[in-house]
């Protein structure tokens, strides 16, 4: 009978297909409890999502718009029951800022060299490693994966890339980055939360509201 972990591979994996359609996508990493390995009956699939210059917000609303019309997006305020097996976009990133934000610490070390290609040219995921191996402890490489499944983009990609290039992709990330914004902002004035490691720009959108976790696992250690 297949273990939690593996069948949570295997629907995580299935389901990240839909990437196939997401416009400026160019790498997705898997991260959390599935990358490192203690993920649990409930957990969620926490991701870092790599875009193209200056698409950033576009990425990030085609990750809400496809992921949320099938129910596999996690929302915000989800308990643990509500967001098993849906994805936690969190944190994504331009070629620019491929390397993490700083503070570091051991859990993000950690983190970082567990993360699991499963989207993207490989060239593009080692432009990745090496920007993120000036901080991290033990330097990280391609390797090959049996999870790295994606690479080539769909035709609905494709299609939506060519009419959202230029000066209407222009518009439009004006557009959805201004929406965006608002969101984020009105949430930050409402939502109290512990240490929120947040940041939202031009070169990558990080939300961890809550890093009491996080401190938890480092005073452990």
């Amino acid at each position: 009978m297949e273990n939690i972990l593996d069948y949570k591979w295997n629907k995580l994996l299935r389901r990240a297909g839909l990437f196939l359609f997401v416009p400026f996508v160019d790498i997705v990493f898997v991260a959390g409890s599935m990358a490192m390995e203690t993920a649990k009956k409930n957990s969620d699939f926490d991701v870092v999502v790599g875009a193209r210059s200056g698409r950033v917000f576009t990425v990030r609303a085609f990750c809400i718009l496809f992921f949320g019309l099938l129910n596999w997006r996690r929302k915000r305020g989800n308990d643990e029951s509500a967001a098993k097996d849906k994805f936690c976009f969190n944190h994504f990133v331009t070629p620019n800022k491929y390397s993490l934000s700083g503070p570091y610490n051991e859990y993000w070390d950690k983190l970082y060299s567990s993360l699991v290609p499963i989207y993207g040219d490989i060239k593009d995921i080692e432009k990745f490693y090496i920007a993120n191996n000036t901080w991290m402890k033990e330097k990280r490489e391609y390797q090959k994966d049996i999870r790295h499944l994606y690479g080539k983009p769909g035709f609905i990609k494709i299609f939506l890339e060519k009419i959202l290039s230029g000066k209407p992709g222009d518009l439009f990330e004006k557009w959805v980055k201004n929406i965006q914004i608002k969101k984020i902002e009105k949430s930050l004035k409402t939502e109290k939360q512990y240490k929120p490691r947040i940041i939202f720009n031009d070169l990558e959108l990080e939300f961890h509201p809550d890093t009491k976790r996080i401190e938890e696992v480092l005073n452990k250690k």
